[in-house]
């Protein structure tokens, strides 16, 4: 078999709920998952760049964004419950059977319209740097200290999670972080070798800026990012 050195695979089901369409909605002004295709290739990192998909929406869009989707993806790795693993693993199993292999798995995320092709070089940069063993993960710290947090009844009661941390001064606290849930880079063997949903043990973290690390999960969310976009620009 020939081998690659690395893959960029981007999970994009059909079936968004809170946000419909939320990988092909316009995003000032293009489909939200041209970004990450543009980044990639801009990147120049990756010898091949896959859109995993079961939409036949998707894989139209995708193309007129200059990727062919070179294989569907079953439906049962698109469902609400699947977790990522599996896709990544699916990908380079359909690869490998048409004679290609890879180093290094990336997993992009469709809704990551801030991350830029350096922020790519640099995470490419710290995998190396670590000998090609460990998972980068990119990363962002969390606003506030986690020691600080609450949980909320259903009446609107709050619940301290640490009792008696609200005293404690920010600076005095270690800073804590966060899956930033734009990109991954792993060793292929991790994925060949993961069961279910992984392990979150063994990853290297790649610092995002916080402004670069937001989750679009709801409205509010894609308002946000739009505005960060708008003001980057």
């Amino acid at each position: 078999m020939m081998a690659r050195k690395r893959i960029a695979i981007i999970p994009a089901r059909g079936g968004s709920k809170r946000i419909p369409n939320k990988n092909i909605r316009s995003f000032c002004g293009k489909p939200m998952i041209e970004f990450i295709l543009q980044a990639a290739r801009e990147s120049e990192l990756f010898d091949v760049i896959h859109v995993s998909t079961d939409s036949l929406a998707i894989s139209e869009a995708v193309e007129r964004c200059g990727l062919d989707v070179e294989f569907m993806s079953p439906p049962e790795l698109a469902d609400d419950h699947t977790p990522i693993m599996p896709v990544l693993k699916y990908v380079i199993e359909q690869y490998a059977s048409l004679g290609q292999e890879f180093d290094q798995v990336w997993l992009l995320m469709a809704c990551a319209p801030l991350v830029e092709f350096s922020d790519l070089k640099q995470a490419a940069d710290l995998f190396d740097k670590n000998g090609g063993t460990a998972t980068v993960l990119a990363i962002s710290e969390y606003p506030v200290p986690i020691e600080w947090a609450f949980s909320r009844r259903i009446d609107g009661g709050m619940i301290p999670m640490q009792p008696g941390m609200f005293a404690a001064r920010s600076q005095d606290l270690e800073k804590k972080y966060f899956d930033a849930g734009v990109f991954t880079a792993f060793p292929t063997a991790r994925v060949r070798s993961s069961a279910g949903a992984g392990s979150d043990a063994g990853f290297v973290g790649y610092m995002l800026p916080k402004g670069k690390a937001i989750d679009i999960d709801d409205e509010a969310d894609w308002m946000l990012a739009e505005a960060m976009y708008k003001v980057k620009s």
